[in-house]
């Protein structure tokens, strides 16, 4: 695949009409087992956040993925999921951003959020890499769709890092063609003080 550089999926056969139909009624048992599921987890009194339910393709197993602050004794959840709806069942508790990753969505920059988009893994993300990069320290400004520091904080961090170098420290006293003077802020990109 020259698009990603990703290996793709082996491809068994053309899919039939009967295929169609059977991603049809998956999709439709999917939405039926999500609300099954959450009506459970409301009687369980379970303090978890399903957010997707995924049916294998011959329907021989559903996956419910979830998120929690801390972990879940589910089960009793699994055995009233099994017995209402006669397959395997697959119990997944995934991170906030891996939600994020699955739901997909827009960004603040009006494109499709980077982790559901091309991000394969999640780099650390600190709140000094948008104080290195002059940016509003209010964590609404900051943060993404999934509560945490942005991803697209880490894309600049390093550019920031290497321009920063050249420039004298904030409230250092210095001399230029004007005269002197006290370093009181960076333009950074414009390599400006």
């Amino acid at each position: 695949n020259r698009l990603t550089n990703k290996p793709l999926k082996k491809v068994f056969r053309i899919a039939q009409p009967k295929d169609f139909r059977q991603l049809e009624k998956n999709i439709q048992r999917e939405k039926t087992a999500h609300t099954y599921c959450q009506s459970c987890i409301d009687e369980l009194k379970l303090k978890m956040n399903l957010f997707s339910v995924e049916n294998a393709f011959d329907a021989s197993k559903l996956t419910f993925f979830f998120t929690s602050e801390g972990r879940i004794d589910f089960r009793q959840l699994v055995k009233m999921l099994v017995k209402h709806l006669g397959v395997r069942i697959e119990m997944r508790q995934v991170g906030i951003r891996n939600q994020a990753k699955m739901c997909g969505g827009l960004g603040r920059c009006g494109r499709e959020i980077c982790c559901s988009s091309f991000l394969e893994k999640f780099s650390p993300v600190s709140i000094r890499m948008a104080k290195e990069q002059n940016l509003s320290l209010n964590p609404t400004k900051i943060s993404g769709q999934c509560g945490r520091l942005m991803c697209c904080l880490t894309f600049e961090n390093k550019t920031y890092k290497a321009l920063k170098k050249n420039l004298p420290k904030i409230g250092k006293s210095i001399t230029t063609k004007e005269g002197k003077g006290k370093v009181i802020r960076h333009n950074t990109i414009r390599g400006h003080l």
